[in-house]
């Protein structure tokens, strides 16, 4: 490790705690998904929850969500299936006429037809992500639980490219997934996306019941991915695995590249964002979470202002700050950077101030915490 780089860092990530607007807002319109995955955060069902927000109540919402200023969050609609959500059509509209930036996470359902990839494409949607969990529809559709949905996202895919869309392939890590990864790399290099985002698996909802890798396969796999990121013809990204950035760190500082040009990458794009730091998760009943994988509500929408449940919350300015934390990720030298999963760390110990407990590494630092 180079000293140098760690204390150059020190002084940018005061302009990446994003105490005054986040970076992402996830938006789950809906808990409607004709899909029954294995992982399910959102433990999706057929029908739509009552409580959802009317399209009037979802209008306002966005005025509110776009006072947070410039530069407006990147606002993505999630859900569930976002599809299912009957004015989708006419939420993207009205976003577009703010002029706020958007992106649309869809299920890999038979509902993805042409028309609707290319009303995506011209309502002002930036780009899509669509999920890949398996090389195979076997290996897929078993994960899904609906056969054929393998074929029906490969085939959003290639319309989405048709459509002008920028595309984004999600794969979730699992004890199950890891094995196929290297054939699911060979399938996604072909589809065109800008972004390969691998989800480290949190359990929660129908998550609890999958395996998780163990934190020396997670060690092993992310040095896989900072190789695999040299040559890719897309970026690579990881979701709830923050200690991708401290690899990064220190396989750059060793290929001797400076701090600001590691602050310049695509990876170093991503420092210091994390749950509740640059992470806001708005649920389809208005609660407002850090993220989707970490339930704990900071207010409801109908009620707060998300500009201040963000800004002012006891929840959001705590897990902001990273002299909270505990343990490992407490003292750790790269907590600025990383952070830790703060989701992992409340499902499995309770604390979501608390380490977490995928990352391998031993800090140097020897702070009490």
């Amino acid at each position: 490790m180079n000293p140098s780089l760690i204390t150059e860092s020190q002084e940018e990530i005061g302009e990446r705690t994003f105490s005054e607007a986040p970076l992402l807002i996830y938006w789950e319109l809906t808990r409607a998904c004709d899909l029954a995955c294995k992982h399910c955060r959102a433990e999706a069902i057929d029908w739509r929850d009552p409580r959802e927000l009317s399209l009037s109540e979802a209008k306002v919402l966005m005025r509110q969500l776009h006072s947070f200023g410039e530069p407006a969050p990147h606002l993505v609609f999630t859900g569930g299936d976002p599809m299912k959500f009957p004015s989708l059509f006419d939420l993207v509209e009205y976003g577009a006429s703010l002029k706020m930036r958007m992106s649309v996470a869809p299920s890999g359902t038979h509902k993805l037809a042409q028309a609707g990839i290319r009303r995506l494409g011209v309502s002002g949607v930036r780009s899509i992500s669509l999920s890949l969990d398996g090389s195979t529809s076997e290996k897929h559709d078993a994960f899904r639980g609906v056969p054929g949905c393998f074929e029906w996202t490969i085939r959003a895919a290639n319309l989405a490219r048709e459509a002008g869309l920028h595309l984004q392939i999600n794969t979730l890590i699992t004890a199950d997934t890891l094995k196929d990864l290297p054939q699911i790399y060979a399938l996604v290099k072909n589809l065109g996306i800008i972004r390969w985002s691998l989800f480290f698996l949190i359990p929660v909802g129908r998550g609890r019941l999958l395996n998780e890798i163990s934190p020396a396969q997670c060690e092993t796999l992310l040095e896989w991915l900072y190789a695999l990121s040299k040559e890719a013809p897309f970026v690579i990204a990881t979701t709830e695995a923050h200690h991708f950035r401290r690899v990064a760190w220190l396989k750059m500082g060793m290929e001797g590249q400076d701090a600001a040009s590691i602050w310049r990458s695509p990876i170093g794009m991503g420092f210091g964002v994390r749950d509740g730091n640059g992470i806001m998760f708005i649920s389809h009943a208005g609660e407002v979470y850090p993220s989707g994988f970490l339930p704990l509500s900071a207010g409801n929408v109908r009620k707060s202002s998300p500009v201040e449940i963000y800004r002012n919350s006891e929840l959001f300015r705590s897990i902001r700050d990273t002299i909270n934390y505990r343990g490992k990720c407490g003292r750790c030298e790269f907590n600025g950077i990383c952070g830790g999963s703060r989701a992992r760390a409340y499902a499995k110990t309770g604390n979501y101030l608390g380490s977490d407990p995928l990352c391998l590494y031993e800090p140097s630092m020897k702070i009490e915490s």
